[in-house]
């Protein structure tokens, strides 16, 4: 079963968290892109890739940690994480580059954001197992 897929009842505590949690993953994917745009340009989506690559890492390190279907797991997981990662924005400008005759730039924003992004979640996973073990004692998991 995997972390966001534990069935549990819909509390108003449960709902404000994942409200919560989206408002201050939307704030810091904001911050990322500006800060990304002013750093590097806006000519290609930089701040777009470098928020769906953070945002892998750093889910996978939480999803290792965390409590399956816990209130704090779905705050962080679907809320933070959620409001912060922007698939729907990748491909939004994927699809730009692909209208704007850039082919090359399209392929390099899917297959650097798929093949780093999920090697990230893999790391993050791995890091969260390690601090996990560490901390509490218990086995890494694969």
């Amino acid at each position: 079963m995997t972390l966001l897929s534990e069935r549990k009842a819909m509390d108003g505590w449960t709902l404000t968290s994942v409200a919560l949690g989206g408002a201050l993953g939307g704030m810091g994917r904001l911050f990322v892109s500006r800060w990304a745009a002013s750093a590097w340009g806006s000519r290609f989506p930089w701040g777009t890739m470098l928020v769906n690559l953070l945002g892998a890492l750093v889910i996978g390190l939480l999803a290792s940690l965390l409590e399956a279907g816990s209130t704090l797991a779905l705050m962080l997981l679907t809320g933070v994480m959620g409001g912060f990662t922007t698939v729907s924005s990748f491909s939004l400008q994927t699809l730009d580059l692909l209208r704007e005759g850039r082919l090359m730039a399209a392929i390099a924003n899917v297959g650097v954001t798929l093949i780093v992004g999920l090697s990230a979640v893999a790391a993050g996973w791995m890091l969260g197992s390690l601090i996990d073990g560490l901390l509490l004692g218990r086995e890494a998991l694969p």
